[in-house]
C-alpha cells in the first residue's frame, strides 16, 4: 500500500539525515525538528510525482537532422531556418509513447487503463510501448495486463510495441496481453504503416543484454531503409542507441532509465546521476549525427520506492519531419 512505501523511502531518505541525530541534543529546538523532518517532507513530494501525471505535448524536429557531431549528446534544436520553418508547417507526426508502466504496487489497473484511455482519447496516428509493462507483484494474473490495456483495441492497426528486460520474466503474459489489446509486437521486426504525416517504418528491437552492436546491425541489415518513410525504432534501452549502426534510424523512442528517478527537473534543470555520472540517456531528446534519440521519462516507475524530482510523462509527441520525409502539401 501507498502509507508503507511512503514510509520505507522516509527511511530510505533519512540514511543521509543519520549523522544529524548524533549532533543534535535532546530536546530538540524547532530548527533541529524541522531538519530531520526534511525527508518526510521529500517523501511526500516523491509519492505525488510518483501517482500524479500530467498531459503535456512534446515538440521534436528532425528539420536539423544533420546539424550535430557524432558524440552522444544531448540536443538542443538548433535556431530556425527556412527548411525547419517548412518543416514544421507541415503536419507533424503525432505519436504517444507509454513505457515502463511497471504494473503493480505504484501502477494499479484502472490507473493505468486510465492513462491509456487518455492515450486513446487524443486521437494520436501512433501509440508505442516500449516495453517493461509488469513487475514481479503483477505476474500472479494473466488478465491484469490486458484488461489495463485493453482500450488500445481502438486503435486497431496504430499500435506497436517492443520488449523490455523485465517483460522476459513473464514473456507469455505479455506477449498474450498485447495480441488481446490488438497491438503489434515487434521482436527484431518492422512494419510500415501510413499516417496523415506520410509513411513510417516502425522497427522494433528486442532487449538484449549483450553483443548490441552486432544484434542492432543485423536488424538494420534484415530490415533496410524504406525510402520516403520515416525510420522510426522502438528501443527500450537508450544505452543502446549509440549501438545502432549511423544513419539507420531518423528517430528512436526508448524508456527504460523513468528519466533518471531522481534528479532536479522539477526544479528546471535538467541533472540526473544517470546521464552526468553513467552516461547513460536519461530524459529528453538526444543526438548522434544524423540520428535522433528521445528517452520518455516513464509511464510509471519500479526498484526505488518513489521519483523524486522527476516526474512521469504522460505526453503527446508531435514530430516535425525533415522536408525530405515530409508529405507534399495538397
Amino acid at each position: 500500500s501507498w502509507p508503507a512505501y511512503y514510509f520505507l523511502a522516509a527511511m530510505l531518505l533519512g540514511f543521509f539525515w543519520l549523522p544529524l541525530l548524533f549532533a543534535f541534543h535532546a530536546p530538540l529546538t524547532v530548527a533541529q525538528a524541522v531538519i530531520l523532518g526534511v525527508p518526510f517532507v521529500l517523501a511526500a513530494v516523491g509519492m505525488w510525482q510518483s501517482l500524479v501525471g500530467r498531459e503535456s505535448t512534446v515538440s521534436l524536429s528532425l528539420a536539423d537532422a544533420q546539424a550535430t557531431g557524432e558524440a552522444l549528446a544531448r540536443h538542443t534544436p538548433a535556431a530556425p531556418t527556412a527548411a525547419l520553418k517548412a518543416a514544421e508547417g507541415a503536419r507533424p507526426l503525432r505519436v504517444v509513447q507509454i513505457t515502463d508502466p511497471h504494473l503493480g504496487p505504484f501502477m494499479s489497473v484502472p490507473r493505468l487503463r486510465r492513462i491509456v484511455q487518455r492515450a486513446v482519447a487524443r486521437e494520436p496516428d501512433l501509440v508505442v510501448l516500449t516495453g517493461d509493462f509488469l513487475t514481479m507483484e503483477s505476474q500472479a494474473r494473466e488478465d491484469y495486463l490486458a484488461d489495463a490495456l485493453a482500450p488500445l483495441t481502438a486503435l486497431e492497426g496504430r499500435v506497436f510495441a517492443c520488449l523490455g528486460n523485465h517483460d522476459h520474466e513473464a514473456l507469455h503474459i505479455v506477449t498474450n496481453a498485447l495480441a488481446r489489446a490488438k497491438v503489434r509486437l515487434l521482436v527484431d521486426q518492422s512494419a510500415l504503416v501510413d499516417t496523415p504525416a506520410g509513411p513510417v517504418q516502425v522497427v522494433g528491437a528486442d532487449f538484449h543484454f549483450r553483443d548490441r552492436a552486432a544484434h542492432l546491425a543485423r536488424i538494420a541489415r534484415e530490415h533496410p531503409r524504406v525510402p520516403g518513410a520515416l525510420r522510426l525504432w522502438l528501443l527500450h534501452d537508450p544505452g543502446a542507441f549509440k549501438r545502432i549502426p549511423r544513419g539507420e534510424a531518423d528517430l528512436v523512442l526508448s524508456g527504460h532509465t523513468h528519466g533518471g528517478q531522481v534528479g532536479v527537473l522539477s526544479l528546471g534543470g535538467s541533472w540526473t546521476p544517470v546521464w552526468s555520472i553513467a552516461k547513460i540517456p536519461d530524459h529528453g531528446l538526444f543526438a548522434r549525427g544524423p540520428d535522433r534519440l528521445y528517452v520518455h521519462r516513464g509511464t510509471g516507475h519500479y526498484g526505488f520506492p518513489l521519483r523524486l524530482g522527476v516526474p512521469s510523462e504522460q505526453s503527446l509527441l508531435e514530430v516535425h519531419l525533415a522536408p525530405s520525409s515530409a508529405p507534399a502539401a495538397s
